[in-house]
C-alpha cells in the first residue's frame, strides 16, 4: 500500500485541493488503511514538486474533516474516517433539519434544497 497522488496543473483545481481530495478518496476507499502513516509535509511536497505550505493546507483540511490525525512527533496517520464522517454528517443534518423547521419549510422543500446543494457540490447538473 502506497500513497499515490497525481497533480494535474491544467485541472483548474488548486493543488492543495487535489492533494486533499486524493488522500481523502484513498482513505475512504480503504486503499490507505486506518493507521497508514503519511509522508511528512516536506517529504510529500518535495515528491510532488509543491510548496510545503500547499501540502500543509491539505493536511489541515484533512485533519479538520477527520480523515487524518497528527500524533505529534510520531507523524500523521489515516484515521477511522467512516464513523467520524457519518457522525459529522448526522450532526449537520440535525442542525439543518432544525433550521428548515424553524423557517416553516416542509419536508419536500427541505429535501429538494439538499438535493440541489449535493448536485452543486458534486458538480452534477
Amino acid at each position: 500500500m502506497t500513497l499515490k497522488i497525481d497533480i494535474d496543473d491544467g485541472a483548474g483545481v488548486a493543488p492543495y485541493e487535489q492533494v486533499r481530495a486524493q488522500i481523502s478518496g484513498q482513505a475512504r476507499a480503504g486503499t490507505l488503511p486506518v493507521g497508514y502513516r503519511l509522508p511528512t509535509v516536506r517529504g510529500l511536497a518535495e515528491s510532488l514538486g509543491l510548496a510545503a505550505n500547499t501540502v500543509a493546507k491539505a493536511y489541515r483540511a484533512l485533519e479538520s474533516d477527520g480523515v487524518i490525525e497528527t500524533r505529534g512527533r510520531n507523524g500523521t496517520f489515516v484515521a477511522a474516517v467512516g464513523a467520524a464522517a457519518e457522525r459529522e454528517a448526522a450532526a449537520a443534518a440535525q442542525v439543518y433539519a432544525g433550521r428548515v423547521h424553524r423557517l416553516g419549510l416542509g419536508q419536500d422543500a427541505a429535501l429538494a434544497a439538499v438535493r440541489d446543494a449535493l448536485r452543486a457540490a458534486y458538480g452534477e447538473e
